[in-house]
């Protein structure tokens, strides 16, 4: 097209996500034989359980349009699959479930859908704000503090709330959290239930990192506050299979009606979720032994390695809080910010910048999930190793050791090191 450029107000400017663009500037480094260290995208290291390939090999020749909301099968196994998490709080049937290619489609039409304002945690994972400029909605960033693990308090949503009452919000929560790798306890959630009540804001709970939880200990706000809840998971995560791309929502009764139109628009964009992704997610969300084996392991695994990869920055006076589920810290450089400005060091763009031109270790900086420009902070995924020969030499009986980690995470031990080293120079 000839002439002035005649581009939507709201995507001009935007750029790619910022960690799919990480992602693909290292595989490019790494092309043109650079070593590369990859904690910038949050990809699962670890294989999808066998079980869940075999159903995916067995349905690979399913071609048929699935029904917009989903496989019946899938649903009803996404509703049991949830139901253990809520302890009798609701009651959920494949009637409340929606099925969509990705967890993040399914939130981008929920912006859609939802009239109201989009409220976030600062640091909140880079897409969520993003998807609200492009539909046109306003974002509301609530700062977090370090020193409460970045986590919201009913303080905040209420002051916020009681500066317009009844103005449409939702708040999308997500924990244990990407960027911060914190996570909100029971009592935590019932009080931030309890505010969230009384303001009636909607409430999309991202929990796709909750079978990650190190210890298995994840709750969902769902059980305090279900009415006003929309659940979300996936299999990108827990069940290592990102590129499947296949998301679910988990509605209650009382949100019908936004169901009913996020269905609509599902309906005249993608239509349904592939086939035999969906046949295959349904052995996946059935939890058996075996799944729940599998992400037993995942959890100690991870659990080793950001415990030593959140000492290693503390002995290397890197401020950091221990990681409590997925696979993310969030570091903080202000200690170091003088020495780091004399080397023209003034941020955590120009530091992870450098960071990656000198060490190869690509991280991202805070700004990209919601902190000021140049605040030094910044987000690191602990992902680059193998996760298929890990999950085989796990032995559950026996803890996981350094040796252990550094045979079978070691470029991660290594990177962290190449960290702690650069801002010490």
């Amino acid at each position: 097209m000839q002439g002035r450029p005649s581009l939507n107000l709201q995507v001009r400017g935007l750029a790619p996500s910022a960690t799919v663009s990480i992602n693909e500037r290292s595989n490019d480094l790494l092309a043109a034989g650079r070593e590369v260290f990859k904690l910038g995208l949050g990809q699962s290291p670890f294989p999808i359980p066998d079980s869940v390939v075999e159903a995916l090999r067995a349905n690979a020749a399913r071609k048929e349009y699935m029904p917009v909301r989903g496989l019946p099968a899938l649903r009803d196994a996404v509703a049991a699959y949830h139901q253990r998490g809520v302890d009798g709080a609701h009651e959920y049937s494949g009637e409340h479930v929606l099925v969509g290619p990705g967890s993040k489609e399914l939130m981008f039409i929920t912006q859609l859908a939802f009239y109201g304002d989009l409220v976030l945690p600062s640091p909140a994972w880079v897409s969520y704000s993003p998807q609200a400029r492009i539909i046109g909605r306003q974002v509301v960033w609530l700062p977090t503090r370090a020193d409460n693990g970045w986590k919201l308090t009913p303080a905040d949503i209420d002051a916020l709330c009681r500066r317009d009452r009844g103005r449409p919000r939702v708040l999308i929560l997500n924990y244990p959290s990407n960027p911060t790798g914190q996570t909100y306890g029971g009592d935590e959630l019932a009080a931030l239930a309890e505010v969230l009540r009384a303001h009636d804001v909607l409430v999309v709970s991202d929990e796709i990192y909750g079978e990650l939880h190190h210890d298995g200990a994840h709750t969902t706000i769902a059980r305090f506050y279900p009415e006003g809840t929309i659940v979300s998971s996936g299999l990108s995560k827990w069940c290592g299979a990102g590129g499947w791309r296949l998301g679910t929502f988990l509605f209650p009764r009382e949100l019908e009606w936004l169901q009913r139109a996020m269905i609509a628009v599902a309906s005249e964009t993608y239509t349904s979720t592939s086939a035999p992704i969906q046949c295959a997610a349904v052995a996946a969300f059935a939890f058996g032994r075996d799944i729940a084996a599998y992400v037993a392991h995942e959890q100690a695994i991870l659990k080793a390695l950001g415990g030593w990869c959140h000492r290693r920055l503390l002995a290397g006076g890197i401020a950091c809080a221990a990681p409590q589920g997925g696979f993310y810290l969030f570091p903080e450089f202000h200690a170091h910010a003088d020495s780091l400005r004399r080397r023209g060091i003034a941020g955590g763009e120009a530091l992870c910048e450098r960071l990656l031109e000198e060490t190869g270790v690509a991280i991202l900086p805070g700004s990209e999930f919601g902190r000021p420009y140049g605040d030094l902070t910044a987000r690191l995924a602990y992902v680059d190793f193998d996760g298929g020969p890990a999950l085989a030499a796990h032995d559950p009986q026996r803890p996981i050791d350094d040796a252990w980690l550094r045979r079978f995470a070691p470029r991660v031990l290594t990177a962290i090191e190449r960290l702690v080293a650069f801002v010490a120079a």
